[in-house]
C-alpha cells in the first residue's frame, strides 16, 4: 500500500506544475464566460436591424427571372434583400451565392475597398471619413476563425473611440463581423483562452483537437489523482480530530481540504469539457435521417412567385419596417418570410450552451410574418400537427412514431433560458434504432433538432456537468450565477495553491540539482 500512496503522490505533484496553471486559467476564464459567451459575432437580428427598409417599389424582376439571369439552376435559398441601396435576389447553397439586383437584373460584382467602406459606413451610421481600410483578410484571422467559407473579407477600421472592427465581404457587399475593443478584449478574458482558441493553433485542426483532447485528458488524471490522495492521506485519530487526520501543513493544508471539498467538481468539469470535444466520435450518432423535403415537399420553385406587388405588400405589413423576404416550399405551397422590424438591437442576443451535441435551429430569430405567395394572406394559424405527423411518417416509412406531444413548455433537451428557441414545439418520437427525438416547429413547418439517445446522454455529461443547467435552478438566476461561481472560486483556490506549491518544489528541486552539480 505504501508504494501505491507514494506513486500516487509523486505522479500527482509533477503533473500537477504544469496543470495547475492551466485550471488557473480554466477556472478564470470559465467565470468570465458566464457573462461574456462566446467569440464576437453580428446577430442576424443586429444585421437586420442595421439594414436600410426593403423598397420593393423599385423591383422590376421575379425571383425566377432574377435566377436566370444568375444561370442558377440549383437549389438555393433565395432571400430578397437590400444590397448597395438597391433590392436583390441572394441565391446562396453552402459557401456559394449570387447576387442579382431586382431593379436593373445586374449581377453584383466584387466591390472594391471605397465601397466596402461606404457599406460600412452606412452600417454603423458613421460618416465616412471615420472608415478607413486595414488589410484583405485572405486566412482567418483572431476573429474570423470559424468564418473560412466567407473569406476573403476586407477589414476596416472605424475611428470612433471604441476601437471597432468591421469585416465586409467584397462577393456579397455586406456586412459580415462587427468587433469592438471591449467584445475582442472580453474574448481574450474568457473564450480563447477557455478553448485555446489562439489562431496558429485553431487554424490546425488536428493539432488544436488533440492538444485540447490531451489537456483535457491529463487534467481527468490529475484531479482523480488528487481525490484519491483525499482517502488514502485521511488518518483516523481517536478520538477523532480533524487536525489531527490531515498530515500536512500551511499552504498543503489549505490545498488538501480544498482539493477534497471541490475536487469532485473538477473532476467532472475537466472531464465535460473532455467530452465537448467528442473524442474518438463516441457520440457522433445523428440518429434517424430524414428527406430534406420531409416538410417541404421539394424543391423551392421559383417560378410559383409571383411579380411583387408593392401595394399589397403595404397592406399586409401594416406599418411593419421591411427588411428582408425569404422565399420558401412549405407542405408544397409557396410562401414569403417577411423579416421587419420589431425593436432596436442595441446588444447582440447572448448565445447559449455554447457546445452541445445536437444542433436547435430557430433561435433568436427577427420578428417575422409568413405570408402566402399566391394570396397574399398573413398565415395566422400553425400548421396542422396532423399534417406534420404524416409528413414525418413519410419521411422515414422503415421507423414508427410511438410518441407525439405538443409543448408549450422546453424539456430537457430542447430549451432556452432567454426564451430564444420557438414555442410551441411538436416533439415526436421514433423507434428506430437511436431511439431519434425529433422537435418540430409547427409555426413554420420546419425540423428544429434531432436528438439521438446518445445526444440525449452527452446532453447530461456535458451541458449537465459542464454548465449544472439541470432544470430545478439553471433558470433561477443569481441562484444558478452564486452557486456556479462559489464552486469555480473554490477549485479555483486549490488549484492556485496547488501551483504555488509545485513552482516552490520545482526551485527547490533546482537548487538541490544546481548544489550536487557544484560539488
Amino acid at each position: 500500500m505504501h508504494w501505491f500512496r507514494r506513486s500516487v503522490i509523486v505522479l500527482h505533484r509533477y503533473l500537477g506544475i504544469p496543470l495547475s496553471f492551466l485550471f488557473v486559467i480554466w477556472f478564470v476564464s470559465g467565470i468570465a464566460m458566464i457573462y461574456v459567451g462566446g467569440m464576437p459575432t453580428l446577430s442576424q437580428q443586429r444585421k437586420l436591424e442595421r439594414l436600410p427598409e426593403l423598397d420593393l417599389a423599385t423591383v422590376r424582376l421575379r425571383a425566377a427571372d432574377a435566377a436566370a439571369r444568375a444561370d442558377w439552376r440549383g437549389p438555393a435559398v433565395t432571400t430578397l434583400v437590400t444590397v448597395l441601396g438597391r433590392p436583390a435576389y441572394r441565391f446562396a447553397a453552402g459557401a456559394t451565392a449570387v447576387t442579382v439586383f431586382a431593379d436593373t437584373g445586374e449581377l453584383l460584382e466584387d466591390i472594391d475597398v471605397e465601397t466596402a467602406r461606404a457599406v460600412a459606413a452606412r452600417f454603423l451610421d458613421v460618416p465616412l471619413a471615420q472608415v478607413r481600410y486595414d488589410r484583405t483578410v485572405e486566412e482567418p484571422d483572431q476573429w474570423t476563425l470559424v468564418m473560412s467559407r466567407e473569406l476573403p473579407l476586407y477589414k476596416l477600421a472605424v475611428d470612433d473611440g471604441a476601437g471597432t472592427e468591421v469585416y465586409v465581404s467584397p462577393s456579397k457587399a455586406d456586412v459580415q463581423l462587427v468587433t469592438s475593443t471591449r467584445t475582442r478584449t472580453l474574448a481574450w478574458i474568457a473564450t480563447i483562452p477557455h478553448w485555446f482558441y489562439i489562431t496558429p493553433l485553431r487554424t490546425n485542426q488536428p493539432l488544436w483537437y488533440w492538444t485540447v483532447v490531451a489537456a483535457s485528458g491529463l487534467g481527468c488524471v490529475l484531479a482523480l489523482l488528487g481525490l484519491v490522495l483525499g482517502f488514502t492521506q485521511f488518518r483516523k485519530s481517536k478520538p477523532f480530530r480533524l487536525s489531527a487526520s490531515i498530515p500536512y501543513r500551511g499552504f498543503l493544508r489549505w490545498h488538501y481540504l480544498l482539493g477534497a471539498v471541490f475536487g469532485v467538481f473538477t473532476l467532472t468539469w475537466v472531464f465535460s469539457g473532455l467530452l465537448s470535444m467528442e473524442p474518438f466520435g463516441w457520440s457522433n450518432s445523428e440518429g434517424l435521417t430524414l428527406r430534406r423535403d420531409a416538410l417541404t415537399g421539394g424543391p423551392l420553385e421559383l417560378e410559383r412567385f409571383p411579380a411583387v406587388d408593392a401595394l399589397a405588400w403595404a397592406a399586409v405589413l401594416d406599418g411593419r419596417v421591411l427588411k428582408e423576404l425569404e422565399l420558401k416550399r412549405i407542405q408544397d405551397e409557396p410562401y414569403y418570410l417577411a423579416r421587419y422590424t420589431a425593436a432596436a438591437a442595441a446588444h447582440d442576443p447572448k448565445r447559449e450552451r455554447l457546445h452541445q451535441p445536437y444542433y436547435v435551429y430557430g433561435r433568436g430569430e427577427p420578428a417575422n410574418l409568413l405570408v402566402a405567395a399566391a394570396t397574399m394572406q398573413p398565415r395566422r394559424e400553425p400548421f396542422s400537427v396532423e399534417s406534420l405527423l404524416e409528413r414525418l411518417r413519410a419521411a422515414a416509412p422503415d421507423a414508427r412514431i410511438v410518441a407525439h406531444d405538443l409543448l408549450t413548455e422546453y424539456d430537457s433537451y430542447y430549451y432556452s433560458r432567454a426564451g430564444q428557441a420557438p414555442l410551441p414545439v411538436l416533439r415526436v418520437k421514433f423507434d428506430d434504432p437511436e431511439q431519434t427525438w425529433v422537435y418540430v416547429d409547427p409555426e413554420m413547418s420546419q425540423v428544429l433538432a434531432r436528438i439521438s439517445r446518445a445526444s440525449r446522454v452527452e446532453r447530461w455529461l456535458y451541458n449537465g456537468l459542464h454548465s449544472l443547467d439541470f432544470g430545478f435552478w439553471y433558470d433561477k438566476r443569481p441562484l444558478w450565477d452564486i452557486g456556479m461561481i462559489a464552486l469555480s472560486l473554490g477549485a479555483l483556490a486549490a488549484s492556485v495553491l496547488g501551483l504555488w506549491l509545485g513552482l516552490k518544489r520545482v526551485r527547490r528541486d533546482a537548487i538541490r540539482i544546481a548544489n550536487a552539480a557544484r560539488r
